[in-house]
């Protein structure tokens, strides 16, 4: 065993299944969504019409959410179609960022030679499931913007050979909406793993004291940063679904 503090960027594999390979991040991910699935199962088997102080808990955030989307997109259909994947994309991030912390997590694992592999990995501290999410995003942003108001039209947000100016603002524009697979990938990474890195930090130099308030305050950035990305992808929507200027 090495001593001191390991710091690994890349989700380590844990084996191979047909030559695709398991990682200790694609783990966690199984096991958040067996937590996911298996809420909604027993929830939904549990549904009644005297509900239950759980029940009654979960209808009034799942009512203001969607009536809060009703009005950011405002339209109450929309709202209902895009409801599943923000609510899906919240849900997925905070629990997985939350159970970080959990026990377990982190500890537990294989010793490989001098290396230490462990079964669990935060989803989120792994770049290739934030890029993978960041695309299920922008792709679900432009179909919706393209089905609302027309190829041309959406097309014409980015394209204006009207003027230079025209082309020029719709270059940036373009170059913009592409940026966001980097920035909503990146954010999220980068604040979730520079928090673990920065728990492992305070966890070896001062062990007793630093540990605890820094994972309170991750849990809480936890929280924030799959708020931001749930409401980043409706803001989006909402700009995808918009007129271009000049279009009355």
């Amino acid at each position: 065993m090495q001593g001191g503090i390991s710091v690994v960027l890349k989700a380590e594999q844990l084996g191979s299944v047909f030559g695709f390979p398991i990682t200790n991040a694609l783990v966690m991910t199984w096991a958040v969504m067996l937590l996911l699935i298996g809420f909604a199962f027993f929830f939904g088997r549990s549904l009644s019409l005297v509900p239950t102080k759980l029940q009654s808990a979960v209808e009034w955030a799942f009512e203001g959410a969607l009536a809060y989307m009703t009005e950011v997109l405002e339209s109450k259909k929309l709202a209902r179609r895009f409801f599943p994947l923000v609510a899906s994309i919240f849900l997925f991030i905070a629990i997985a960022n939350e159970l970080e912390f959990f026990p377990g997590v982190g500890s537990f694992g294989l010793v490989h030679a001098t290396n230490f592999l462990p079964l669990l990995r935060t989803p989120t501290t792994d770049l290739n499931f934030t890029l993978a999410l960041a695309m299920i995003s922008f792709f679900t942003i432009e179909i919706t913007g393209i089905a609302t108001l027309g190829f041309f039209k959406y097309v014409g947000k980015y394209v204006n050979l009207k003027s230079p100016i025209g082309f020029v603002v719709g270059l940036i524009e373009f170059i913009s909406n592409l940026g966001r697979l980097i920035s909503f990938s990146f954010r999220l990474f980068g604040n979730i793993f520079a928090g673990e890195v920065m728990v492992l930090v305070a966890d070896y130099f001062l062990p007793y004291f630093l540990p605890a308030p820094l994972m309170g305050f991750e849990m809480f950035i936890g929280f924030v940063q799959a708020l931001v990305f749930a409401m980043l992808t409706l803001f989006f929507i909402k700009l995808a679904i918009t007129e271009p200027h000049g279009a009355h």
